[in-house]
């Protein structure tokens, strides 16, 4: 198709301009990227702050994310990435990624808000020939249901002949964005085989590992099974972790065991799942053979995943009573609030879930978490008069905290440990009495 070929000379020459909708944890980095390898791209973001941000130079992303602010500090200065709020920036774009959430609702219902508010407002604006590119995770068949009626709908052209429709769903972790995007490989799902070729042109710019063609289902399918895979994963760790600590065993050193074995990969245990990705795709991957199947062990694993919070509220409980002190009216601590370690992502934290299972209970409750905003306090003042303590996310720092002046500063010493980054003999060795996700007391007998 000549309208393809003409894309790919200007692919080659990086004299196409890019478009991408929402500048969050996965547009803004690959808007940087792009920008800095020559293409002239803007950026579209709803949130005023975060562009004016941008503008100047400045990530609005917190945490440890290693070389993005200089990276976007660098496209800054030379020229080639521009933020705006304004959907009309977008008339000239010759290739336009999505980037915006896509989230679930209580009965595990994708909302498309974000997505169908992107299509809608790009199709009023978009010129002919565009390539469409939707990097969000959606449910299989979202493309051809959602996508590519509202466009069409919007714009008044026609899929495949006006323009061209392709998925290429991230696979990125906070804390990673630049190496992920960098070295993880990508299906480059097309409308047609010619388009996911096209696809993998582009993307080649920027991706240093395998880009491999594919359809637009099997694209959906894809990226919502490898996040359904590591969510059942992790609940098999969580329910051997809980099995673990209910029979006096040590979750990490029979972790260590199998593992030995070949062909066995026990993941970590720990006190929940967080993050944007993996409490919804399962969701989205059940939701696209809703009617179809009869599915039960992911849901199954969601549950599982889900429940860890309330774990920790048992067990503090349980921690509680061996000094007659009730959870009503109780202080307690915890340490982290972020969903992973060394980030300020806070999007399904288990710790907020923590959080309002305890105010449930009447628990007064602090919380600290040096990359979140509002909770950048210090740990000794924070936790100062507190009952017991909950570590919810393993930061760096919380590894290294002064166990004696956290006995000190505790009516209790009690500490909860729901990643297991305190060494447990050397919490004992302080006075503080231990307790971990997966680890049974008895093996602090002796």
């Amino acid at each position: 198709m000549k309208q393809l070929q003409s894309l790919n000379k200007k692919i080659k020459t990086k004299k196409a301009k890019v478009a991408v909708i929402g500048l969050g944890y996965v547009g803004l980095p690959v808007a940087c990227m792009l920008a800095e390898t020559g293409f002239k791209v803007v950026g579209v973001d709803l949130k005023q702050d975060r562009v004016d941000l941008i503008n100047q130079g400045i990530s609005p992303i917190e945490g440890k994310e290693p070389g993005l602010s200089d990276l976007l500090n660098l496209v800054f200065h030379l020229g080639n990435f521009r933020a705006t709020t304004d959907y009309s920036d977008l008339t000239d774009a010759d290739i336009v990624l999505i980037d915006v959430e896509t989230p679930i609702d209580d009965e595990h219902i994708p909302q498309y808000v974000a997505l169908r508010s992107a299509c809608q407002s790009l199709g009023k604006v978009m010129k002919d020939d565009v390539l469409l590119i939707v990097e969000s995770t959606i449910a299989p068949g979202t493309m051809e249901t959602l996508v590519r009626p509202l466009v069409e709908e919007f714009s008044g052209k026609k899929s495949g002949e006006d323009f061209f429709l392709g998925a290429c769903p991230e696979r990125v972790m906070p804390g990673k964005l630049l190496a992920n995007l960098r070295n993880m490989s990508r299906v480059c799902g097309g409308d047609t085989p010619e388009i996911a070729e096209t696809m993998k042109k582009f993307y080649r710019h920027i991706v240093q590992s395998d880009l491999d063609a594919a359809d637009l289902i099997t694209t959906e399918v894809t990226k919502t099974a490898e996040n359904a895979f590591r969510d059942v994963n992790i609940a098999f760790a969580n329910e051997l972790a809980l099995i673990c600590q209910s029979v006096g065993a040590d979750f990490l050193k029979v972790r260590e065991l199998v593992n030995k074995s070949p062909g066995r990969n026990v993941l970590f245990a720990g006190a929940g799942v967080g993050g944007h990705c993996i409490p919804k795709d399962p969701w989205l991957l059940v939701y696209g053979a809703k009617g179809k199947a009869d599915i039960r062990l992911i849901p199954a694993a969601r549950g599982i995943n889900e429940s860890m919070p309330q774990q920790i509220l048992i067990m503090l409980k349980g921690a509680l009573n061996t000094y007659n002190k009730s959870l009503k009216d109780a202080k307690v601590g915890i340490l982290g609030y972020a969903y992973l370690a060394d980030s300020d992502d806070t999007r399904n934290s288990p710790s907020e879930k923590l959080l309002e299972l305890l105010t449930d209970a009447q628990v007064d409750v602090v919380v600290q978490d040096p990359y979140v905003e509002n909770f950048k306090q210090e740990i000794l003042e924070t936790i100062n008069a507190c009952d017991a303590i909950i570590v919810m996310v393993a930061h760096e720092e919380y590894s290294k905290i002064d166990l004696q002046q956290i006995k000190q500063r505790l009516n209790f010493p009690i500490i909860i440990d729901g990643r297991r980054v305190i060494d447990p003999k050397l919490a004992n060795q302080a006075g503080l009495d231990y307790y971990g996700i997966g680890f049974g007391l008895s093996n602090l007998e002796g």
